[in-house]
């Protein structure tokens, strides 16, 4: 690994790399860093994340659990090697695959089985850049991908974050839906079809005029997959921006985050009095839309009264 040397890394980091210093003498010659991560994923994938403890996996290896600490000395170190053991490698399919967009789409749809495999993986938080080695792997394979288009490097990596992104956040609405499934026992199809019956009871063509519509129109109940539609569409504008560059088109800017960023500010009293007010308007106006909503019934349900229909 490049520069290594100079580079004191946390342990986890360093066991995902190999490079860490080797453990005490262990209780027994059958234990390993290996053997201990691939326990704790088997109980993540059976159990959950929240599962996995250094006492549940200790019990589930037979050991006791301060025998873990002299090959894995935190639960931070755990989850993370967790994660790298499960992310794994690209496969190497994905390489072969004709043209950025299609790849793309190859990578897209890897990176999802992984997550339905072990959707565990997505209640561990973001706490920065990935710095293991599967995880680079992936950025290496999605970065390839656009290696032969006119993006500049750091617009690479702006799609390349792009496809981790959208393709996390519908693990975790996928994720979610099977496990409302198994704890309830409903299938998707009761699943979605309560869902669009409640939608249809509450919302109003006064107060949500263009949810009213949606309903109307049958989008809680359709079969089309709203997240590979928006995943196409981003390709599109991927696609018409790479296009808009060889017509001789400017680039686009990007720009610093702190630019785009409140944190400067966000300790400062007046704004966080104003930011407060704001947020205590907005109840008012949900509270009072509600009592519109609740008069609107009764007014309906006395009119039904006084002039019933035939």
């Amino acid at each position: 690994m490049a520069g290594q040397a100079d580079l004191e890394l946390p342990r986890g980091v360093a066991l995902a790399w190999g490079v860490a210093a080797d453990p005490q003498r262990g209780p027994k010659r059958e234990m390993s860093v290996e053997k201990i991560v691939e326990a704790a994923v088997e109980l993540a994938d059976a159990e959950g994340l929240g599962a996995v403890s250094m006492a549940a996996v200790a019990a589930r290896l037979g050991y006791t659990p301060m025998s873990l600490y002299r090959y894995v000395s935190a639960k931070d170190d755990l989850t993370l090697l967790m994660q790298e053991d499960a992310t794994g490698l690209p496969p190497a399919s994905v390489r072969e695959v004709e043209g950025w967009r299609a790849r793309l789409w190859a990578i897209f749809r890897a990176q999802l089985e992984i997550y339905l495999r072990h959707p565990w993986m997505l209640d561990i938080p973001i706490t920065g850049s990935p710095t293991t080695p599967n995880s680079s792997a992936w950025l290496d394979v999605t970065l390839d991908a656009l290696r032969d288009t006119a993006l500049t490097e750091e617009e690479r990596l702006a799609v390349s974050l792009m496809v981790t992104g959208h393709v996390r956040w519908y693990g975790t609405v996928l994720a979610a839906y099977s496990n409302v499934a198994r704890v309830t026992g409903r299938t998707p199809e009761e699943i979605t079809a309560s869902e669009a019956a409640t939608f249809d009871a509450l919302i109003s063509a006064e107060e949500f005029p263009a949810l009213r519509q949606a309903i109307d129109a049958g989008v809680f109940l359709s079969e089309a997959d709203p997240f590979m539609f928006a995943f196409e569409r981003i390709l599109d504008g991927i696609s018409a921006y790479l296009d808009a560059l060889a017509a001789g088109g400017k680039r686009s800017g990007m720009a610093p985050w702190a630019e785009l960023d409140d944190g400067d500010i966000v300790g400062d009293k007046k704004y966080r009095e104003a930011r407060k007010a704001v947020r205590d308007a907005q109840k008012e106006l949900r509270d009072a839309l509600k009592l519109e909503r609740l008069a609107a019934r009764d007014a309906r349900d006395r009119l039904a009264r006084h002039h019933p229909t035939a």
